[in-house]
């Protein structure tokens, strides 16, 4: 069974060409959003993927009708193809079901994998310039030195409780003591 989706991005526009060409190219059944490409969850898309079934493919006017990231089109394809559904895509010609097309989808997938791996190596290329620099990435330490001398004196008044002192420093008591252990070096 071929399944069909059309998606638009607002209620002011019209779906009739999508539906036109869903029909035209043969789909029996066909599911409808309203919603930006940008929103993951959508229930239209969640309906039409639900309803194929093993052999069914799913069909859609354009590539970006599905979804706008290439990460979140190709987690969507390779769940179909888990499945054992197809997926075509009338204007790009893409059709999962023949040898081509999935040679096609698996190239953008390798290209979509090639751009993850190339910027989470500038991103650790760049910490590490980073940290070459001095700099530390991360949330600043809630304690400092001046902080921990300043806990340790509050609690030698044994008239201080815990509570007090982790209001004064502005901080929790696991952080307080987290802070108290790791000066002490334990």
């Amino acid at each position: 069974m071929r399944i069909g989706y059309a998606r638009v991005s607002t209620a002011d526009q019209n779906p009739d060409l999508q539906e036109d060409a869903l029909q035209k190219a043969g789909c029996e059944k066909i599911f409808r959003d309203v919603a930006s490409g940008a929103v993951d969850s959508r229930r239209g898309l969640a309906e039409a993927i639900d309803y194929a079934r093993d052999g069914d493919t799913l069909v859609v006017w354009k590539l970006d009708r599905l979804g706008r990231s290439l990460k979140h089109l190709i987690e969507t394809v390779n769940g179909l193809a888990a499945r054992k559904v197809g997926f075509q895509s009338l204007r790009e010609s893409m059709d999962t079901t023949t040898s081509g097309g999935k040679l096609i989808f698996h190239v953008f997938g390798a290209l979509a994998e090639f751009e993850r791996e190339l910027i989470r190596e500038r991103t650790q290329a760049g910490l590490r310039a980073a940290r070459a620099r001095g700099r530390n990435g991360g949330r600043p330490a809630k304690m400092d030195a001046r902080k921990i001398n300043m806990a340790r004196a509050l609690m030698e008044n044994p008239n201080a409780n815990i509570a007090d002192v982790c209001d004064t420093l502005r901080v929790s008591r696991a952080t307080l003591y987290r802070h108290l252990e790791k000066a002490a070096g334990k």
